[in-house]
């Protein structure tokens, strides 16, 4: 395990020395304000240690790595019907793009493009009001981290309302399909809100660890092995949009992305793991969080391609 902190001190050390970092997201105003040259990692191991170097305490808007967590939730109340309206395949496409919801009849490609994520929060608005959906995300990724501190960043979300134009495009298309069947307000508000959770890498971690450890965090059970399974499978191939693949060639692990710069990652039986760096990349990932996790993996062998890691 001390081989595994130098690993991870070592790899802050040189995401410090990185001059090229990417451009902020500056289409949501207060993420163009987060300072580049930051930079936070952590790594929670299936025993529990805690890996941390850089920001890694510093809170962060995940954006669309929650996703990952919507989508647990929706699973668990609606089960496989969700999959009558929404895909499973990768878009490779842009996250907030329109065209193939126009060719393939209002059905998204998948939960982890802004399309497929508002669906997913309609379904969820199918069971619950936007307040008691909110309120349900909160509990659900405090409780998966244990920190009562996991707030919504009210900023954020105001933000994000303010200059959704695309997303309430994308919504729209699909209510004129049926594929959304509630007020798209209320849908994007809601939406909105999940995507201003701010965490930091060592609160995303320990939130990630069910999908880590087949399901289960802290010893109890949160969803199934095999969702756990598939939820993972579709992080390997639609997590990072038009990037998905080349984050598999280069990392070879389930991941999420956010356009606040955060990823999460999982090297299953493994490691939890998070980064996050503000600066992305022209697809709208964190460019020195794909390079951290792409050095983790070369001097750890998690890839889950490498022989001992199956």
């Amino acid at each position: 395990m001390n081989d595994l902190s130098a690993i991870v001190t070592a790899i802050a050390g040189e995401m410090r020395e990185v001059g090229s970092r990417g451009t902020v997201a500056d289409y949501i105003p207060p993420l163009a304000a987060v300072p580049l040259d930051k930079f936070g990692m952590a790594v929670v191991m299936a025993d529990g240690e805690v890996h941390v170097a850089g920001d890694a305490d510093e809170a962060f808007s995940i954006q669309s790595i929650s996703k990952v967590f919507a989508l647990t939730l929706a699973l668990g109340a609606v089960g496989d019907q969700l999959w009558e309206r929404v895909g499973r395949e990768p878009s490779g496409s842009a996250f907030n793009s329109i065209v193939q919801l126009e060719t393939e009849h209002g059905i998204p490609r998948n939960p982890f493009i802004n399309a497929g994520a508002i669906v997913v929060t309609d379904v969820l608005l199918g069971r619950l009001q936007p307040r008691e959906a909110i309120g349900q995300m909160l509990r659900f990724v405090r409780e998966l981290a244990g920190d009562e501190s996991i707030a919504i960043d009210e900023t954020v979300a105001a933000a994000e309302r303010e200059t959704g134009f695309r997303n309430r495009a994308l919504a729209n298309y699909m209510r004129a399909f049926g594929t959304v069947r509630g007020d798209v307000e209320l849908v994007l508000g809601t939406y909105f809100h999940f995507c201003a959770l701010a965490m930091s890498c060592r609160q995303l971690a320990l939130a990630g660890r069910y999908l880590m450890d087949g399901g289960r965090s802290d010893g109890h059970r949160i969803i199934s092995e095999k969702r756990a399974r598939r939820i993972n499978a579709l992080m390997m191939s639609c997590g990072h949009y038009d990037n998905s693949g080349d984050f598999a060639y280069r990392i070879g692990l389930p991941g999420k992305s956010g356009v606040g710069g955060g990823i999460l990652a999982v090297a299953p039986g493994i490691a939890s793991v998070a980064v996050w760096s503000p600066g992305l990349n022209e697809s709208g990932n964190s460019r020195l969080g794909q390079m951290a996790l792409e050095r983790l993996v070369q001097r750890t062998g998690w890839s889950v391609f490498e022989p001992r890691a199956i």
